[in-house]
């Protein structure tokens, strides 16, 4: 390189380094304008190698962004924050609720058994053959207002065995014996039979039947 070259590049530089000073590289576009008016070659070619430097860095910058948000992570990014708050969010108190009464197996006379009508809000109660089912669930049929409502807190042991459902069919002294079920043949036997069964595989025993004498028996 020849001396004079030399003193160009010198010189290049010197104005290069006092460019900023004097606000003269306020962009790349603008440094490359002022320094193509240095008419020196050596200068130019160092400002244009600095400018397609600083675009190729900011288009890796871009483009590092760009491969981040891609719709891909944006769904797992969701995701993510959704799982967070599931896991993280307060778990409401669970309140279960009251279950009925427990019921107590007690025996019943005829007067106490009559109130378990399904009347007042009461349970409905039927006995059959001495034993007392408790018929709550199918208070359609045994409550107010159903089909078999008159045997609802009585002894339906011959209205169920003669396939009555009048009220001749039920003990009317119920302070008296209960009912023996004289004078029913073997197809009534029969028909109650089959009747007590099917009470039994549907609902719940809850006592057990007996006259006010007995009570009263053993109580003394």
């Amino acid at each position: 390189m020849e001396l004079a070259d030399l003193d160009i590049l010198t010189n290049c530089l010197g104005a290069l380094v006092e460019l900023p000073k004097l606000g003269m590289l306020g962009s790349s576009n603008s440094s490359t304008f002022h320094l193509l008016a240095v008419h020196s070659d050596v200068l130019v070619l160092a400002v244009t190698m600095s400018y397609e430097e600083s675009t190729e860095s900011d288009a890796l910058v871009a483009t590092q962004a760009a491969s981040v948000f891609t719709p891909v992570n944006l769904v797992l990014l969701s995701l993510l924050i959704m799982l967070a708050y599931m896991r993280l969010r307060p778990t409401p108190t669970v309140t279960l609720p009251k279950g009925p009464p427990p019921i107590v197996f007690r025996t019943f006379t005829p007067p106490e058994l009559k109130p378990y009508n399904g009347e007042n809000n009461m349970p409905v109660y039927l006995a059959v053959r001495g034993q007392v089912f408790d018929v709550t669930s199918g208070r359609n049929f045994y409550g107010p207002g159903g089909p078999y409502e008159n045997f609802a807190g009585r002894d339906a042991s011959r209205g169920l065995a003669c396939g009555s459902f009048d009220e001749d069919m039920l003990t009317k002294n119920l302070e008296g014996p209960l009912d023996t079920l004289e004078g029913l043949g073997a197809e009534e036997m029969e028909a109650l039979q089959g009747w007590e069964e099917r009470f039994s595989e549907k609902y719940l025993v809850v006592g057990k039947l007996i006259a006010v004498g007995d009570a009263e028996k053993k109580e003394g």
